[in-house]
């Protein structure tokens, strides 16, 4: 158990939703006859998606500090509209449109935060209110119509990295690079842990797992290369989903490596000990609702680049998917419980989910059902055990494997029983 821990780094929960996302890949492949991992599909599946895995990003800070935004989508829906006038109405440059936009999301973030740090009301009712606030005046800006973005807009929100250079890979030159790239900082984030492990006196993981966890991710980094890079001629990884992953890398950096990352889920867990420690939570609370409007002013902006205009119904239900990823990618509802990486993951599973019932030609009433059970199972599954305390999802994987080490190891001495390991945390009674 202690060797597979190690090879997922430690994070059995995240293993769980990546098991769970290849598995679903897996089984629609072999359901689908092999459409799903195809170069079309995939590009398809990331640009139909971006939008959602971005406002995931934002909404994963919400629910961690307890909180949840049910506007994201009236507010990506404003944003666009506003934009789209703008820059044909205005005359004003698109990436000026793409500033006021986010200008936009801002203010808008500043107001519904300003209500629930200061006024104190819950995020819920907020965000409820603002919900319709903001979908009433996206139809009023609009007249319900629906308004055409310029060709600028629409690579953003549709667009493929462009090729160059010889073609004797046979490969998109672009995503050759991004990929060797990707590969580049994987192999160098594992030396440098490594590293850092040794400095620190830490015991590294050990050199067999490491290299057979580099190999496998390399293996999986190459092959998504030759996947995006081997398409149709013109087309290669999208420019939403280059977006996407500066996205999840900065707001992974952010919420781990920062201070305000460590505020976040300090509020979270417990609200009462952070501001005793000094932890400003109105701040806290301003700063994820306003960062959360920018990020649906963001996701709006792409999402009428992908649809070519903005229209009065663009970000019906966005925030339904966007807070199902979260809590599919192992949020806790109660808050203080949640990572960037793993609401992506959940995002792809709604994404797979959804996608491979589309190649299977199951109707969208069906789609809705199953979609709707996976999401209730994959949350009381593991809130069930919790309160029954019994083992999580990936503790059921891994408890044969612990009882079979603990009846092969050798019973510890009397003198050594009670005497606790260096480094290790004192129990909690």
């Amino acid at each position: 158990m202690k060797s597979l821990k190690q090879f997922f780094g430690g994070d059995v929960r995240q293993f769980s939703m990546l098991f769970a996302l290849v598995a679903l890949v897996l089984l629609f492949q072999g359901l689908t006859g092999g459409r799903v991992l195809t170069p079309s599909n995939m590009m398809n599946l990331i640009n139909g998606n971006s939008y959602v895995l971005i406002l995931a990003i934002g909404m994963v800070m919400v629910i961690v500090v307890g909180h949840i935004d049910l506007s994201v989508g009236s507010v990506a829906a404003v944003t666009g509209i506003v934009v789209a006038l703008a820059i044909r109405d205005w005359g004003i440059p698109w990436y000026l449109g793409i500033l006021l936009g986010i200008g936009v999301g801002l203010a808008i973030g500043a107001w519904q935060g300003w209500w629930v740090a200061w006024v104190g009301i819950p995020g819920f009712i907020t965000t409820l209110a603002g919900m319709l606030l903001f979908r009433g005046l996206n139809q009023y800006i609009g007249n319900s119509n629906s308004v055409p973005v310029p060709e600028e807009l629409r690579y953003l929100g549709g667009g493929y990295l462009p090729e160059w250079g010889p073609a004797a890979t046979g490969l998109n030159n672009s995503t050759l690079v991004l990929g060797l790239a990707a590969i580049a900082w994987v192999v160098w984030a594992e030396v440098s842990k490594r590293r850092r492990a040794l400095k620190l006196g830490a015991e590294p993981t050990p050199l067999l797992i490491a290299g057979i966890r580099l190999v496998a991710v390399v293996a999986v980094l190459g092959y998504l290369t030759f996947l995006f890079g081997s398409g149709r001629p013109g087309t290669s990884f999208p420019v939403p989903g280059v977006l996407l992953v500066l996205l999840v890398i900065a707001y992974h950096v952010l919420t781990q490596r920062t201070t305000i990352g460590r505020h976040v889920y300090a509020v979270g867990g417990n609200r009462a000990a952070a501001a005793l420690s000094g932890v400003s939570t109105r701040k806290t609370y301003f700063f994820v609702m306003a960062n959360m409007s920018v990020l649906a002013a963001v996701a709006g902006i792409v999402y009428i680049g992908r649809a070519q205009a903005s229209g009065p119904f663009d970000g019906t239900n966005w925030e339904l998917d966007a807070i199902a990823a979260v809590f599919i990618g192992g949020a806790a509802v109660s808050g203080g419980i949640g990572t960037v990486t793993g609401s992506i993951i959940g995002g792809l599973v709604m994404a797979t989910l959804n996608n491979g019932l589309q190649l299977m030609n199951v109707g969208s009433d069906w789609t809705q059902i199953i979609k709707g059970l996976v999401l209730l199972a994959a949350v009381a599954f593991d809130v069930y055990n919790k309160t029954q305390g019994k083992p999580s999802i990936t503790g059921l994987l891994f408890r044969r494997q612990k009882t079979l080490m603990q009846h092969t190891s050798p019973e510890p001495t009397t003198a050594t029983k009670d005497v606790p390991r260096a480094g290790a945390t004192p129990p909690v009674s």
